[in-house]
This record gives C-alpha cells, structure tokens and sequence, in this order.
C-alpha cells in the first residue's frame, strides 16, 4: 500500500513578529477607544449616550435651577432602560466611566432635596463599582434617606427594580456582619491593578442599626411581593431579626415563608433554630392553621404552646383533628389540662369523642378495618414468612429440628408479623394446653409469653382475657411473660382503667427477679412518654437502693426513661446520677451501666442546650462509664437536629483510640514490666472502648433529622467500618439500621448486605439484624431474598440464623402495614417514645452476646413504642370511615421552587384506607372534600366542599 504524502510544516524559533504589532494595535484602540466604540453603537444608544453625557455637564454647571430638571431625566432614563435581563441596562453602562467624577461632585454639593436625589442616583450607579468600592449602593441610600427634610419621603428601593433591591439586601447583611463583628468578619475587595490605592478602604456607612433593620424591611416588603419569599427569610436572617417576618407576611406568601423557614431550621445552629420554630408557630396561628401550628409546638415540645393551639380552635371537629395529631405523637393528656388551681372545670373540658382521639382508643378497630381492606386479616405461619422451598440449604440437614433456638426465634417473627390483628395460630387461637409458651424452655417461655401482648396490640379489651389466664400459671417464666404482655398491649393507648398500672405495680417490689423485671419494664413501655407522677414514686426508689442488684436499678432507670421521655425531670436525674456516683466500681462494670446512662439521657431527648449541666455533673464521677453517659446524654439531646459541631466531636471520639492503644504499646515496650500491664491493658480496654460504639450510633442519631445529613454521614460510616476497631466495626450497621429505619434505601441495603457475610461474627449479626430494622414493616421483596440466602449461608450457625429469623419477622412486622420510622406527618414531627424504644434495642446489640443472645432476647420487645401502622385513613365529622380516592406517590420537596409544582411524583390512585411507605405522600383526588389536617397521612377528618355539587351541575 503506497504511502500517503504527508505535509512539512517549518517551525520557526522565534514567534513572529506580525501577531505582536496586531496585538499592540489592538492594545491602541482600546486605549483611545471611544472612536471605535462610538462607530460600533446603534443611532439610538449613540442619541442616549450623549444625552446622558449633556444631563452631567448640567450638573457641573453653576445654575442651581437646572440640578432638579437633569436629575429627574436621569432617574427616569435608568428607571425605564428595559434591557435583556443578562445584559447590563445601558444607561448604567454609558455612566460607569463617570462616577468618580459625579462622587467627588456629590461632595461640594449643599444639603438640599437635590443632593438627595442626587444620592439616590448614585446608589443605583454604585452597583456597577460594587467590586472596588463595596457597600457603595447601601451608603448612597442611607446618605439619601438622611439628606431628605423630614416632610418628604425617599422613593421604595423596589422603584429602580429587582436587580437593585437584591443588590441592596446582600450588602445590608454584609455591613450588619461587620457592625456586629467588625471589619475582619467580610473580607474586602481585591484592589484593581491601575485603581489608586486611598480606595482600598471603603467609606463608612452612615445610619444606625434600625436604619439597617428598616431598610431591610423594605426590601423585605418588595421580595415577598414578587415570589422572592426566600431572599425575604436569608435577609431577615443575616439582620437577626427573623422574628418580624411575622407582621409581614399574607394571606398568599405565608405558607411558602414557612415551608422555606421549616426546611432551615435543621440547618442552623441553635438557638436560631429555636426562635425559628416559633416565628413560624406565630405566622400559622396569625392565619389559624391550627393543625401545622401544633405541630411546630410539638417539635418544640412546649407544654403551654400546645394547650393553647389545642384549644384555640372553637370548631370541635378541628379539636378531634388536632387530638389525633397529639395521640399520634404520644403527647402526655395532663399537658392539655388547666393548671391545678382551675382543675375543677377542667375535667368538663374535654367531650367522651374528643378524649378517646386523644387516648387512641379506637386505633385497635381502625387498623383491623384497614387489614381486612388492604387484604392482609389473616395470620400468617412461619413458613408463609419463612419460605424456606426457596432457601439454598441443603434439605435433610436442618429438617424439622424442633430446636428450642428456632421456636424461640419462631415466637418473635410470629409476633411480629401478625402484631396488632389478635388472630395469630401460635398464640391468641392456640388451644387450651397447645399453646406455644410450651414449645419453649426456661427464659423462652418469658418471651413467648410476652409476644401475646404484641398479638393483640392496642386492643385492651380483648387483651387483657387472653393474657390473664397466663397470669396464674405456676411457673414463674410464663408468669413474668405475661406481666411484660400486659405493658405491651397498652403501648401507646390510654385507657380510663389503667390496667397497666393496676396489674404490674404490686409487682414491682416483688422478690423474684423475671417477674420484678417483668413488671417494671411492662409500666416503662405502657406508659412511655406520659410523664406520669404516679409511676416516678413507684420506680424511682429502686433506682436509688443499693441493696438491689445492678439489673433492677438499671431496669428501673430505664423505665423512667421511657416515661419521662424529653421531660428533663430534675428528679430522676438527680437519682441516676447519685447512683452512678455511688455505685462501686464493680457494680458500675457491670453490663447494666449502659442501660442506667441510657435511662438518663432518655429524660433529655430533643432538649438541646438543657443538658449542659448533668453533662458537667457526669464529668466528675471517676468511672468510664461516665464518658458512656455524657456521650448518651449529648446525643439524645440534640437527637435529628443534625448538629454539625456535635458530629464532628462523635467522629473525634470514634478516631480516638488507635492512638492511644500505640501510645501504650510504646510504653509498655520501654519499661520491662509487661505482664502487669497487660492485665492492667485488659481490664482497662473493655470499658473503655464502649463509649465508642455510643459514638457510632450518636452520628446516626444527630444525623438521622434530614436527609443531606443522612447522606453526609453514609460517607463516615464507610470510613468507620473500613479503619475502625472491631467495637466501632460493630456499631456502624446497627448505625445504619437507627438511620434509615423503615426505610429501605438501595444503597442502605447493599452496604449492609455488604457487611452481613462479614468474617467478624459480630458485625454479621448486628448487620442482619439492622436489615430487618431498614426494611421493618415494608414487605420488600429484595431484602426478602438477601434474608433468604443468608439463611442458607448461616445454616450451621445458630446465632446467626436465630438473626435472619426475626429480621425475617421484622420485614413482615404487621404483613407489611406496621412501621418503625419515628418520624411522621411528612417526616416533620418526632416521635419521643419511638427514639426511646429504638435506641433501647440498639442498645442492647451494642453487646448481642451478653443481652439478646443470653436470655434477655425480650428487649426486643422495646420496639413495640416505635411501631405504629402505616395508613391513611380518611373519616367523616363522626369518625366514621369515609372512603376517599387519594393519589400517592413518592413525595418531593418543592421548597422555594417557583408557582405550584406537584408535590408528589409516580403517583397511582386508590381508594382510602391505603397504606403509606415512609416516603410516600397522599393527595386528594378531587375537590369533593376538604381534610381538616395539613398532612394526609394516620387519621384524616374530611369536611364536604360546599362548592363542589354546584360544578357537577354545571357539567351536566
């Protein structure tokens, strides 16, 4: 094949000289370039230009009588230049090259009206310097403002336009910030390479801080009239006066000035989040939303805000709304009560159907209506959950081994599954002396017994029939099951009869320790979050006797926990922390510490701030366990705020003791005495490292408010598991199964599939079981074939198989209508006694082997505070069901987004009741109705549009 010719190209060694001599040319024009540019401008910007130019010169002239005229002209020139909107306006450009000169007229002029206008011109001229000269259009304002004779009033900043008023807004928080924290706070400008250097420090601004706060207010007034709600709230934010966005805002801008406000609060540093949280509570009683100003005071958890919403209402069906939103958040009733001195009226207040909303007391008959609609009424057996045709074992070896391990995780996944129907097969239809509890040895028979309370959840009629026949059997196991059931059944309701109370308190000072623990915990889980004194005086004094062992009193602070949940009651703190002081060290070394410090950090969940001082108090008890206590307490405390200080301090405390260890080696290996410090080494290291799995999991607390955090966190993870040691190993997936509970993300669930063949047994088990948290309730089809492989994979290890068991249960929690995500009403509100129950089954995997794994496998019953159904179910003003065609569909976030964006995306229609994922969103189909509450989503009360039927007459 013949050879294509190919071109020679010289190249020479020096440049040549054409291009330079080109390039000077060029640098000449521009240097005199007026010709040029006035060649290249269009007849009428040629006619603009030199009328502008003549409108200076009159103001260089001495006649005084010609200022007004040529000034008034240039105003309107500016003001009417319509331009494309990414070009500079032309008269703003034709005048640039002229400010210097007008600023250093400005000067010599008297103070005058003129020379106010004259400022106000100026201000506008001064955005096109705003690099060189900053703050320039902010000071020829306010110098404008305080050359006007009082009578007069200066022109609305909105008047020169959109552009100047944003200009304005930016420079107003820039010169806030530096009177606040002086010049240092806001860098300065990059000095010009030909500007003089005298204008590298900008001139002062004139005016006071109210001055500042006023003109904000305008700008305020001209965003929020042109969809700019929120440039209106970061203004307001950097003039920290966001409090008064409050007298501001209509009828139309109210609702997107709150949607903006509430997407910031996890955003800010307290206590701006705070006073966030209440400027918005104000703008929605203004416009008597009652329904979403509830739920900012729950967020607040501020017992005077919430009775005062819950009885600003007069409407009654409103009042039965709003009771169904504070049953849903567990709000103790006595909150909504008057104070002591006006009881006696008080118990009139509220009606028998307002109260039973407030009690949840028909949630038993309503979410078995929705089974049977949704389908899903009849029990299901283990081997509906299980599927094990589908496993990969191999057959014959595990064939129907009727092991006490497999019954016992037999009796979990059947609680779960069917929890809150009170059909099951195991249990509630079992025959007379075929019952289940049978099929069970020992500590099992505890937890079988127990699960009878999960069966008939919230039901309190039927349940407490079933559970008592249990109540008199003679042995002590199935005795103490049926105690913790009693507490389970109630969780969540409130009945006039108190059986909860009246059964277990007896029992609490009982000298056998199943049924003392029994009975302790079933008042912790029945009550949680009711802030009852009658149960302090109860439990508390086993907190503080030394005569009982350490289980009790941890038992003891635990329950109280649950109770008094965010109360930050100074007297069970101050009993917990005289115990944790005077506790010896053996008692302290214990394996119950963790649930004394967690029984203390529960009082302060979501309190913030409030804390401080028990942290200070924590600080001086010479034990690890206090490091254990003070991380529980901060993290509980700002729990879902995603506190980005806090994280870093966890992260700090998780990196923490590779260093240490190496210190010590090196130590170790420069003195000679080694064998007396490696018993020293090991009784040092147990302690001292389970504060770190605390950290672990308090990064998945703080972040798990919001979703960007949510995200950031995932990254640490990965980089926890990939160099941390084998406890912070440990802790990272039951950190991810708290984070995105109920939730099953993709990426969550690869990683955790990722790390449930880990060779570390302990990280296998604590990943399986966090899977069955992610997909709790969710039926997902994935994570129901991860879980059946991994029971083929763990066949031969019964720790881990017992795991996939009840994940397996946990998957099916309710047949898939039951979550765990303590976060409802659009993921907005926060359930207490939720974080409660999760955080106290996390806690006890952050040691499987020693809690679960032994004979304390019914903590996993603390879950029981965190489930609740997943449905929407629409009512007519008499609570009875109305079924409703709804659309649901992923929801999204349309925060600040531009006219009236579908909240909700992929939708399908159905008819109520539906279920709802934790994701998901409903709307209402048509018009034909209006909801009572904000958030479709647990109980809905619809009200007849009065102007529907009129269209439907018009179509005909």
């Amino acid at each position: 094949m013949a050879e294509r010719p190919a071109a020679e190209i010289t190249v020479p060694s020096k440049d040549p000289k054409e291009k330079k001599k080109e390039e000077d040319k060029k640098l000449d024009t521009k240097a005199n370039g007026a010709k040029d540019e006035e060649e290249e401008l269009s007849e009428e910007d040629a006619q603009l230009k030199s009328e502008l130019e003549m409108l200076i010169e009159r103001l260089k002239e001495l006649n005084t009588d010609l200022y007004r005229p040529a000034l008034e002209t240039l105003r309107t020139l500016i003001r009417t230049s319509t331009s494309s909107m990414t070009s500079v306006p032309k008269p703003l450009k034709f005048l640039r090259p002229h400010y210097p000169g007008l600023q250093e007229l400005f000067e010599t002029w008297p103070v005058s009206e003129n020379k106010s206008l004259f400022a106000d011109i100026l201000s506008v001229l001064a955005m096109t310097y705003s690099d060189t000269e900053p703050r320039g259009t902010l000071r020829y304002r306010l110098l404008s403002a305080s050359l006007l004779p009082p009578t007069s009033k200066i022109s609305e900043p909105g008047s020169w336009g959109h552009e100047y008023v944003r200009h304005l807004a930016a420079e107003l928080g820039e010169e806030y910030t530096i009177r606040q924290e002086g010049e240092e706070a806001v860098p300065l400008p990059p000095p010009e390479a030909d500007s003089d250097a005298p204008k590298s420090k900008p001139a002062a601004v004139p005016g006071t801080i109210e001055d500042l706060h006023n003109l904000g207010l305008e700008c305020a007034t001209f965003f929020l009239g042109h969809n700019a709600e929120p440039d209106a709230v970061d203004l307001f934010v950097e003039l920290e006066i966001v409090d008064r966005i409050a007298s501001l805002v209509d009828a139309n801008t109210f609702g997107r000035v709150c949607a903006y406000m509430d997407r910031c609060v996890t955003l800010l540093p307290p206590p701006d989040d705070v006073t966030f949280l209440r400027t918005i509570h104000k703008i929605y009683l203004q416009f008597s939303k009652f329904p979403e100003a509830l739920g900012v005071a729950i967020r607040l958890n501020d017992a005077a805000l919430i009775r005062q919403d819950f009885n600003a209402s007069g409407n009654p069906v409103m009042k039965k709304q709003l009771a169904f939103l504070l049953a849903r958040a567990q709000i103790p009733i006595e909150w909504l009560k008057a104070s002591a001195s006006e009881d006696a009226d008080a118990e009139d207040e509220f009606p028998e159907d307002i109260l039973d909303c407030l009690s949840n007391t028909q949630l038993s008959r309503h979410f078995k209506e929705f089974g049977k609609e949704v389908g899903v009424a009849d029990p299901k057996s283990l081997e509906d959950v299980y599927k094990s045709h589908l496993e990969t074992t191999r057959s014959g070896l595990s064939a129907n081994v009727d092991s006490a391990r497999a019954n016992l995780a037999g009796t979990f996944v059947n609680a779960f599954v069917n929890a809150g129907f009170g059909n099951d097969k195991l249990m509630v239809e079992a025959e007379e002396g075929n019952s289940w509890v049978y099929k069970n040895k020992d500590h099992g028979m505890m937890s079988a017994a127990a699960s009878l309370g999960l069966g008939l959840l919230w039901d309190t009629d039927v349940g407490l029939s079933h559970i008592d026949r249990y109540t008199y059997s003679p042995e002590e196991w199935i005795k103490a099951g049926a105690f913790f059931a009693t507490g389970l059944l109630n969780a969540g309701v409130r009945t006039e009869a108190d059986a909860a109370l009246a059964l277990l308190a007896e029992h609490v000072e009982n000298q056998s320790v199943p049924l003392k623990t029994a009975a302790i915990m079933g008042l912790g889980v029945a009550y949680a979050g009711s802030h009852r004194e009658d149960l302090l005086a109860l439990l508390l004094p086993a907190v503080a006797d030394d005569g009982v062992s350490m289980e009790i009193a941890a038992l003891s602070a635990l329950a109280l926990g649950f109770v008094f949940v965010g109360s930050g009651n100074g007297e069970i703190t101050s009993t917990i922390l005289q115990t944790l002081m005077e506790r010896d060290d053996k008692a302290l070394d214990e394996k119950w510490g963790r649930f004394m410090a967690l029984g203390l950090a529960l009082l302060y969940v979501g309190l913030q701030d409030a804390s401080d001082a028990t942290l200070e108090t924590l600080k001086a008890i010479q034990h690890p366990i206090s490091r254990q206590a003070q991380i529980l307490v901060e993290v509980c405390s700002f729990v879902a705020t995603g506190n980005v200080l806090r994280v870093q301090r966890l992260l700090h405390l998780c990196g923490e003791h590779l260093d240490a260890l190496k210190e010590k080696e090196q130590a170790e290996s420069a003195e000679g005495k080694k064998d007396e410090h490696k018993d020293e080494k090991k009784e040092d290291k147990k302690p001292d490292d389970t504060f770190q799995s605390f950290a672990v999991l308090g990064i998945a607390m703080i972040a798990m408010g919001e979703d960007i955090g949510a995200e950031m966190s995932m990254r640490q993870f990965n980089h926890l598991m990939h160099y941390g040691d084998p406890i912070i190993r440990k802790s990272v997936p039951l950190a991810l199964g708290l984070i995105s509970a109920s939730n099953p993300q993709l990426p969550v669930l690869d990683t955790l599939s990722k790390y449930s063949h880990d060779h570390d047994l302990a990280v296998a088990l604590n990943a399986i079981f966090a899977m069955g948290l992610v997909g709790a309730g969710t039926n997902n089809a994935r994570l129901a074939q991860m879980l059946r492989q991994l029971a083929g994979y763990y066949y031969k290890e019964p720790d881990c198989l017992f795991m996939v068991r009840i994940a397996q249960g946990l998957v099916h929690m309710g047949k898939g209508t039951i979550g765990i995500n303590p976060f409802f009403s659009d993921r907005n509100i926060m359930s207490r006694p939720a974080i409660a129950g999760l955080l106290a089954t996390i806690m006890a995997f952050t040691d499987a082997k020693a809690f679960v794994l032994d004979k304390y496998h019914w903590m996993l019953y603390f879950l029981v505070t965190a489930m609740y159904p997943r449905f929407l179910i629409t009512l007519d003003e008499d609570l009875e069901s109305k079924p409703v065609t709804v659309r649901v569909g992923q929801a999204v976030d349309v925060v600040g987004q531009a006219g009236k964006p579908r909240t909700i995306s992929g939708f399908q229609t159905h008819q109520t009741p539906v279920r709802l994922g934790t994701t998901e969103r409903a709307e209402l189909a048509t018009e034909e109705f209006i909801p009572y509450a904000h958030v479709l989503e647990g109980f809905v009360i619809l009200q007849k549009n009065p102007g529907w039927e009129k269209e439907d007459t018009m179509q005909m």
